[in-house]
């Protein structure tokens, strides 16, 4: 019994025409259902309908080209390759004389040959010439091909060497080259950087975009090492999405977002990369409340080995998970490993931003943790360095600065000093609506469950101040406005 042919693959092509062909199928059908079925752009469809090789088409438009002197087109192999993957990376935009020869060529309309991206981008003028050409005969069903002798002999072997030359120029392309890469990456980290500062919405939009395109390059062709490094780069943007739609209270959003990147991760065969995505994950099952899984994933992400400070966010992570769950002694072994980490030599982080734990950060969960486990003093300690470390960064993060300010007025509450609560809230209670993440209304929440009973003005005024400044958090900017649907 013949094994199937594999979808996409010549056979299944050749199978697919002549299926349609002994249907009466025209070659406009033909190239309709290989756009279909294969996602072809439209030019690549109307040459497989036909059943040519990438040079064969090449003859073919070079030859309908010549009853045009001044439209005269000099084919090859891999310039028709390139014709047909225009506009994406690495292609030749096809002149009008192009496209005409090729609508020759394929006994077709120049408009049949492109679709709505290419009508984008092409000049005005260009797509009037083109959709305006008169219309091509009526298309009749293409002939099956009468059968032809085998190649043997002196002919086999050079086919069979032109075949091997055909391969080589399709495996000497990319569609990426090592600047692009760099550029990808440079743009990557400072998404990542500007995470920590800017608007998430803005942000996490212009993530999407640079993750559009690196998937779009993946779906390209390109050097075995090329394709490692735009694995790693996609890793990161959507570890990135991961984790601003977990801050933005989307967390079934981001779980799809963690199980991509940790795709990417594993086709990337990176270390630092799976133990930043495994971090991410923990804190999406932290919020989530799926307070086993985080502390798993954590321990999970320091058996990558990483370099760089991710070893020290993955501790952090085990403790809090560990706080929240009421195990003090599992919480405080956490903490302590999580200081000899980031007393030991640390490599450089590879992306930085919010892929990166610096001391400030260890110090902002070391003051959640001491809180949760009935260590006010302990955490006030903490949150005081906390806020002192973050005042000599360059980058000041807003979401981990108002996390310390709501773990010190916690420490305050827990020592019965209200006005002191208050006082250490003000910067959160200052923040602009844009940055008012779910982690930090989550944790305000928090504080007002601890008020318990407690009256007086400082406590009232509490209450009153943390209910407005939840009432306009980030979130809220994603729900549908007044009268229209989710989407």
């Amino acid at each position: 019994m013949n094994a199937p042919n594999i979808p996409g693959s010549k056979a299944d092509r050749n199978a697919l025409r002549h299926q349609m062909t002994a249907a009466g199928c025209t070659a406009a059908d033909i190239a309709v259902e290989m756009r279909t079925r294969y996602r072809m752009r439209p030019r690549e469809a109307w040459r497989h309908a036909r059943g040519w090789t990438l040079q064969t088409a090449a003859d073919r438009i070079t030859q309908a080209s010549t009853g045009h002197p001044g439209d005269a087109v000099a084919a090859d192999a891999s310039l028709v390759g390139k014709w047909e993957k225009w506009p994406g990376p690495s292609a030749r935009r096809p002149s009008t004389a192009v496209l005409f020869a090729m609508a020759a060529a394929y006994d077709c309309r120049p408009a049949d040959l492109l679709d709505l991206h290419d009508r984008q981008e092409l000049p005005d003028a260009d797509v009037c010439a083109l959709t305006q050409a008169p219309p091509a005969p009526e298309p009749q069903p293409v002939a099956v091909p009468a059968a032809v002798a085998a190649p043997s002999g002196p002919d086999l072997v050079r086919l069979a060497a032109d075949e091997s030359a055909t391969w080589a120029q399709w495996a000497e392309a990319s569609n990426v080259g090592d600047i692009a890469l760099e550029q990808l990456m440079a743009e990557t980290r400072a998404l990542a950087t500007d995470y920590l500062t800017s608007d998430p919405i803005v942000l996490f939009n212009r993530t999407r975009h640079l993750r559009d395109r690196t998937f779009t390059l993946l779906e390209g062709h390109q050097y075995p090492r090329q394709s490692a490094d735009l694995y790693v780069a996609a890793g990161y943007l959507c570890g990135l999405l991961a984790w601003m739609s977990s801050d933005l209270g989307q967390l079934r959003d981001a779980d799809t977002q963690g199980r991509t990147a940790w795709l990417c991760a594993e086709l990337a065969g990176h270390n630092d990369l799976r133990a930043w995505v495994l971090s991410t994950r923990s804190k999406v099952c932290f919020w989530d409340g799926r307070l086993r899984e985080a502390i798993a994933y954590a321990r999970r992400g320091a058996t990558c080995r990483p370099g760089g400070t991710v070893s020290v966010l993955l501790a952090c992570q085990e403790a809090d998970a560990w706080s929240q769950l009421g195990a003090h002694d599992e919480a405080v072994e956490a903490l302590s490993r999580a200081e000899a980490l980031r007393d030991s030599p640390l490599d450089a982080d590879d992306v930085g931003g919010i892929f990166s734990c610096q001391p400030a950060r260890q110090e902002n969960y070391s003051a959640a943790v001491h809180l949760r486990i009935g260590e006010p003093a302990k955490a006030l300690r903490a949150a005081d360095n906390a806020l002192d470390l973050m005042s000599r960064q360059t980058v000041r993060a807003y979401g981990t600065e108002a996390q310390i300010h709501i773990s010190k007025a916690s420490a305050h509450l827990a020592t019965g000093e209200p006005e002191g609560a208050l006082e250490a809230l003000a910067p959160v209670l200052a923040l602009s609506p844009d940055h008012r993440l779910t982690p930090v209304t989550r944790r305000l929440h928090e504080l007002t469950s601890g008020l318990g009973r407690q009256t007086g003005a400082a406590t009232a005024g509490l209450r009153a101040a943390i209910e407005d400044f939840c009432l306009d958090a980030a979130p809220r900017q994603l729900a549908p406005s007044p009268g229209q649907g989710a989407a």
